[in-house]
């Protein structure tokens, strides 16, 4: 009965799939899932288990998509099959679809690793049916509070599911305290990736820090360095608490050209890792696939030659050529990936027009309330570099007033409720280039337009993963 259950929600949901590509209904990356789940709630159950050496999850607040598919790409080029949710659809829906599609019509899979993201809030779901071999965590940051709630439920929720498991392995980021606490708060055995402070290190800063108080006995966490937002060497006077000992240490991190890359130590060995990337925080989620990858048996340099030309998921840093002026655009969806953002735009040095879309559905979260935390202000100071501000999606009027209240003159502010006069008004205007800033559900319209006015440009060194 259990196979004939399977089979009528697989092949029911493989029938979706295709009605869904042919209506232009999107992509079918979560809906094959929603029908399987609702005909055969089991069937994820079903699922979990086949793959011959194992299924890791990479959870987190920023970097998932990167860093899940980045390992994904190590593994297959080191000659293993591999299953991968890799257009970002990370919810149970999502996570279902990614199987239903690799599995053949009897409900059979033919893989050596699935490779899974999760979303924080699936997580605990996602991983009491499938019961991963391998778990990742890559940093915790608000992100949705009318989702998620406050940091500490979110971190609460991934704590409590590992706690749940037995015998998986962790991953985790050494330099986030509230991602190094879970190895603890678990039990389970973890390896500890993390960066030494480099050139882009500081020791104060006005980002917002998630974590200024320890996880574990709430005393305020001491610094040493941050290397953004919260993540750097910390430790706790109250009870002891500290950055763990890296297993996988990253240091003499540069930008070369278009290159950011750095040494990595691991046990007695050293090799390079080079990224077609700019800023620390990709080299973050390189390092973790890295470090995954190497836990499952990748010779290292294997691993970090994978990665020279990894190509990005869609919204991360992805270059566009209209009429000869470079565009970017890029997922914008909390306080610390907007605020770096922000630094991509700064670190321009010609004049820029900016689209900012903002929406409010579901997948984005409906409280907008964060956009109040990102760091808007620094761009008052650095107007002579911004031609104009456009505002667009579903709250644009409230972007449009955050701008204001940040400095930036009215006169450079205007609204478009049309998606596509906005991006006409964008990519036409004064500045030399132009940057796309999208929300989630804002992201795949305002791609779609783009693609149809401008050429995108395969393979550039900008065209990388931003922190989201």
């Amino acid at each position: 009965m259990r196979w004939i259950m399977v089979l009528l929600a697989l092949w029911t949901a493989r029938a979706a799939q295709r009605l869904s590509l042919t209506l232009g209904k999107g992509k079918g990356s979560s809906l094959p899932g929603m029908v399987a789940l609702k005909i055969y709630p089991g069937i994820l159950r079903w699922f979990a288990g086949q793959s011959r050496l194992g299924t890791v999850m990479v959870t987190g607040t920023n970097g998932k998509t990167t860093t899940n598919n980045m390992l994904a790409q190590i593994i297959n080029s080191s000659g293993y099959k591999v299953l991968v949710n890799s257009e970002g659809a990370n919810l149970i829906t999502g996570v279902t679809t990614a199987f239903i599609r690799s599995a053949n019509l009897w409900g059979k899979l033919d893989c050596d690793y699935a490779v899974l993201e999760v979303d924080e809030a699936a997580f605990p779901t996602v991983a009491a049916r499938v019961h991963p071999d391998t778990v990742v965590v890559t940093n915790f940051f608000r992100d949705q509070l009318d989702r998620y709630g406050e940091l500490d439920t979110t971190v609460g929720m991934v704590a409590q599911a590992l706690n749940n498991l037995n015998g998986t392995k962790l991953v985790l980021n050494a330099d986030d305290p509230l991602v190094a606490q879970l190895e603890q708060k678990s039990g389970l055995k973890a390896q500890y990736y993390g960066l030494d402070p480099g050139s882009e290190t500081t020791h104060v800063g006005a980002e917002t820090r998630e974590a200024k108080f320890c996880p574990l006995c709430g005393a305020l966490l001491n610094y040493k360095a941050y290397n953004y937002s919260q993540l750097g060497d910390f430790k706790c006077h109250g009870c002891g608490f500290e950055r763990p000992q890296p297993h996988f240490r990253a240091h003499s991190m540069r930008q070369t050209g278009d290159l950011f890359q750095g040494e990595i130590d691991w046990q007695t060995r050293n090799f390079g890792l080079k990224i077609p990337a700019r800023g620390v925080y990709n080299f973050y989620n390189a390092l973790a696939a890295v470090s995954t990858a190497i836990t499952f048996n990748v010779d290292p340099d294997t691993a970090a030659h994978a990665l020279v030309s990894y190509a990005p998921a869609v919204g991360r840093m992805d270059r566009f050529d209209y009429q000869g002026k470079p565009v970017l655009l890029n997922l914008v969806k909390n306080p610390t990936g907007f605020n770096q953002a922000l630094a991509a735009l700064l670190n321009q040095d010609t004049l820029q027009d900016v689209l900012v879309a903002i929406n409010d559905n579901a997948a984005d979260g409906r409280d907008i309330s964060w956009l109040w935390d990102v760091d808007f202000e620094v761009l008052e100071e650095n107007q002579p570099r911004f031609n104009n501000f456009i505002c667009t999606g579903k709250r644009a009027a409230e972007m449009a007033v955050r701008l204001k209240y940040a400095g930036v003159p009215a006169e450079k502010i205007s609204i478009h409720n049309n998606t596509e006069r906005a991006i006409d008004a964008a990519v036409s205007g004064g500045g030399k280039m132009t940057f796309l800033l999208a929300t989630y559900t804002a992201l795949w319209p305002v791609e779609a337009i783009l693609a149809k006015k401008a050429k995108r440009v395969e393979g550039d060194a900008e065209s990388m993963p931003s922190v989201s």
